[in-house]
């Protein structure tokens, strides 16, 4: 089984020619069907526009799938107290898996006092908080918000709430071994490493840190697929994490049962 927990339905180059959310999700399908992914996991963005469809427009365009599912987005600029109303619903409903906050893109800390009301949410439904670590898609992003050891603070801080450290903190990923060696309640997802696909010398390189995170971290019980398609190839991915040494009875908790745990996948 593979269950891929970081795609998105934005606008995003590859599918830029593909003006309908319905018909962009149809291209996901394809996508999971041609490269045998089972369930795949929606991230809504940090703000709504003509190119970035919101949570609430994400959950009534799957209705009709039940290999997909939503985490929402969630921006101090961007959202509401209303919109964190209407998440707790769908959480409550099993229709969102969990929250995301967009560090580095929203110019505050992880552990601005603000979030907060997100984090408790969190722990109240036994969901997880997503977060933006590492480069930025966007050159209007600030990379001091996004460092992974900005996350030592909120595991810290709120030691039941399950936080997922997206794409390794990649470039730092050093720093993101670290953080996750010592907060048993953090995980991390490999999405993003790459824009469109590995060449040969990246995915060498990658590779060995990645290696060297497992290596330093221990088992990797806190590790989760992902790929950020449609930034990064789905048959790309799937290739290179085939080449990275994990025993069996670990690559299997990576590849699905990990994030089916977390997110409550049936």
């Amino acid at each position: 089984m593979i269950i891929d927990c970081h795609v998105h339905v934005n606008q995003y180059e590859l599918i830029h020619h593909i003006p309908v959310l319905d018909d962009r999700i149809d291209e996901l399908q394809k996508e999971m069907t041609s490269n045998n992914v089972d369930y795949a996991i929606i991230l809504s963005s940090y703000k709504t526009n003509s190119e970035r469809p919101s949570a609430k427009q994400i959950i009534d365009a799957i209705k009709k799938y039940d290999n997909l599912g939503v985490v929402a987005g969630f921006s101090i600029d961007n959202h509401t107290d209303e919109d964190l109303k209407n998440y707790r619903t769908w959480i409550k409903d099993g229709l969102v898996k969990g929250l995301k906050i967009y560090s580095g893109y929203e110019h505050y800390y992880p552990y601005d006092e603000r979030y907060q009301k997100i984090y408790d949410t969190c722990v109240e439904f036994g969901v997880p908080a997503m977060f933006h670590t590492g480069d930025t898609y966007s050159p209007k992003g600030k990379l001091r918000y996004s460092r992974p050891l900005n996350l030592d603070d909120v595991a810290v801080d709120n030691p039941e709430l399950k936080i997922v450290m997206c794409h390794l903190g990649n470039p730092w990923i050093q720093d993101a071994q670290e953080v996750i060696y010592k907060n048993k309640n953090v995980y991390a997802d490999i999405s993003g490493l790459v824009i469109g696909i590995f060449d040969h010398f990246f995915e060498k390189m990658i590779k060995e840190k990645v290696a060297e995170l497992i290596n330093y971290a221990g088992e990797p019980k806190y590790l989760l697929y992902g790929t950020d398609w449609p930034i990064s190839s789905m048959d790309s991915y799937l290739n290179f994490v085939a080449k990275l040494k994990i025993k069996q009875e670990f690559r299997d908790n990576f590849m699905y049962k990990n994030a089916k745990e977390l997110f409550k996948i049936s």
